[in-house]
């Protein structure tokens, strides 16, 4: 700041506009637009657990539903994942190895 400046409130706000390709200045779509947006395409990739691509599979239902319902899908994904994982908990895994004899080397 330059001496003798005088500051008098808050700086102002600089407008909030969409992105991309609607060009700078562009409102943001209203809640109704945003609803009516095309599907987001999102892809997902293949993991080789049957059971985790099973349960992610079901995020691409969410480009046919409303918006809305898409907490329930993520809710959803979420609480199968959540089974995959503890059903790894419960698996039997390989014998814990036996523990080393300890030897007193004092003499």
């Amino acid at each position: 700041m330059h001496e003798g400046a005088e500051v008098t409130g808050a700086p102002e706000a600089p407008e909030v506009t969409g992105g991309g390709d609607e060009g700078v200045g562009a409102p943001l779509p209203s809640a109704g637009e945003a609803a009516s947006a095309g599907p987001l395409g999102v892809g997902t990739e293949r993991t080789g657990e049957a059971d985790v691509d099973r349960v992610v599979a079901r995020l691409a239902e969410v480009d046919h539903l409303p918006t809305e319902e898409h907490p329930a899908v993520y809710e959803d994904v979420h609480r199968g994942l959540s089974d995959v994982l503890a059903a790894l908990d419960s698996r039997p895994g390989p014998p814990a190895p036996a523990p080393e004899p300890v030897h007193d080397d004092r003499s």
